[in-house]
């Protein structure tokens, strides 16, 4: 809670005028306590859940009905109905309402004993994306030794098979997991910013944007357009969606984020000699049809 009674008395404090943001901010979140402003992450996690997903959907059933987008697909031959996609959100749902929820509610401690800060001064930009930086790295790192856990026989045949039950990946799937892996998978998340404690906005911006980058890794399809394409080693879609397709079996591609780990403990050689095969096949049939169409005009 904002210690300051009036935005005289906070700018006083500051020694300066207090920006428009930081204004709207004091006018909001001055007579609400910390723990209700942590607890917004319930709503934005639901709308993230919720509504994020929801163009992959209408991508789906355009290309399932007319083959529109048929060739950003990664996996063509597989085709989801409007209740498949609806069936997997509200299995999502339950486990936000039974889990994600609750956890919510009661890991306000955690957010006490690192310190994140809700008063003012407002973060500046030059802080939040340095911090976020960090988030994601610390969070990638750890998130890909559990998730090799979570591939050993143990950890899958208990845990993680229940992720796997879609092979081919679609955007609500992207948190559909058991509730033993969703509450382990907390961890790598929460630990960037008990290393190096934020405000809460960038909290609440840490929150939905790996949520965000994990449904468009497990959106199924591959757009070139997509801006994640220009961040260094990021993995992205079509280097997820071969985990899944290869599922139990698969020891490759465990990297929630970036690649730099797959690549370090190589664990992406099998997708790497898949791409590479494919590549391989892709020019010999570009080949093939060139040396046919010089024979025809012949």
């Amino acid at each position: 809670m904002i210690p300051y009674v009036t935005i005289e008395e906070a700018s006083t404090a500051l020694g300066r005028n207090l920006t428009r943001l930081e204004t709207l901010w004091f006018d909001y979140s001055a007579t609400k306590s910390d723990y209700y402003l942590y607890c917004h992450n319930i709503l934005f996690l639901f709308l993230v859940f919720s509504l994020v997903p929801l163009p992959l959907v209408f991508i789906e059933l355009a290309r399932s009905t007319s083959g529109l987008f048929n060739r950003y697909k990664i996996q063509p031959k597989v085709n989801y109905s409007f209740s498949d996609m609806f069936q997997c959100y509200k299995d999502v749902m339950k486990m936000f309402i039974l889990v994600v929820g609750p956890l919510q509610l009661v890991s306000y401690p955690s957010i006490q004993m690192i310190e994140i800060r809700s008063g003012l001064p407002l973060p500046t930009i030059s802080e939040i994306i340095p911090q976020l930086i960090v988030y994601f790295l610390i969070e990638d790192y750890t998130n890909y030794w559990f998730h090799r856990f979570f591939h050993s026989k143990w950890g899958y045949d208990k845990i993680h098979r229940v992720h796997h039950e879609y092979t081919s990946p679609i955007g609500y799937a992207a948190p559909y997991a058991h509730w033993a892996e969703v509450l382990l998978l907390g961890i790598p998340t929460f630990l960037g910013p008990a290393i190096a404690p934020c405000h809460m906005i960038i909290f609440w911006l840490w929150i939905a944007l790996r949520q965000i980058e994990a449904i468009e890794t497990h959106s199924g399809y591959d757009f070139p357009w997509s801006p994640t394409k220009y961040i260094p080693f990021y993995g992205g879609a079509e280097y997820h969606d071969y985990h899944h397709y290869v599922g139990g079996q698969s020891q490759s591609n465990f990297a929630s984020v970036f690649t730099y780990c797959d690549y370090i403990y190589g664990t992406d050689k099998g997708y790497r000699f898949q791409k590479k095969l494919l590549e391989q096949i892709k020019e010999s049939s570009k080949k093939s049809n060139k040396h046919n169409g010089a024979i025809k005009s012949d």
